[in-house]
C-alpha cells in the first residue's frame, strides 16, 4: 500500500491461494498501478502428500514473479507465501535465490510467509517475523470473512 501511495508500480503473486475470494486480492486488483496473479487451488495443501498439480501451480507462480521482476514494468514485486511454498518443497530454494540474484537493482522484492529458508535469510536485506501468541482457531472459531480472508 505504501508503494502504491507513492506512485510505484506493483506486482503481487499469491502462492497457494487460487481463485478464492481473499479480500486483499479482491481490493488490490481494483487499484491502479498494481497487478495481481493468483496460483493454487481452493484446497489446503498437505505437505506430507504433495500433488503434482500443487507443485506445478507453485512453479507457475514463481515463473510469474520472475517475469514481473525482470520485465522493467514494476518497482516492487511481492511473492506472497513463497516461504511456505518453499517449506512444503513445492519449489526450489535455488530458483528463488536465482531470482534474487537476477533481479534488477531498482526492483524491490518482498518474500512473505512463515518458515523462511536459512539461505534466503542470509541474502535478505530485511527479515521480520510475525509471531502468533494466540488465535481464535484455538477456541474453535471458524475463518471470518474480512478478518482471516
Amino acid at each position: 500500500m505504501r508503494a502504491l501511495g507513492q506512485g510505484l508500480r506493483v506486482f503481487i503473486v499469491f502462492f497457494m491461494k487460487g481463485e478464492f475470494p481473499y479480500g486483499e486480492g479482491n481490493i488490490l486488483s481494483q487499484l491502479p498501478n498494481v497487478d495481481v496473479a493468483r496460483f493454487g487451488s481452493l484446497d489446503f495443501i498437505d505437505p506430507a502428500n504433495i500433488k503434482p498439480e500443487e507443485r506445478e501451480q507453485a512453479e507457475l507462480a514463481l515463473a510469474a514473479g520472475r517475469e514481473a521482476a525482470l520485465s522493467g514494468k514494476y518497482d516492487l514485486v511481492v511473492l506472497d507465501e513463497v516461504n511456505v511454498a518453499l517449506a512444503f518443497k513445492l519449489i526450489s530454494v535455488d530458483e528463488v535465490l536465482k531470482l534474487i540474484k537476477d533481479k534488477p537493482a531498482n526492483v524491490e522484492l518482498i518474500l512473505t510467509g512463515r518458515k523462511a529458508d536459512t539461505e534466503l535469510i542470509k541474502v535478505a536485506d530485511l527479515v521480520t517475523e510475525c509471531l502468533k501468541i494466540k488465535h481464535p482457531y484455538e477456541k474453535g472459531v471458524e475463518s471470518r470473512r474480512g478478518i482471516e480472508y
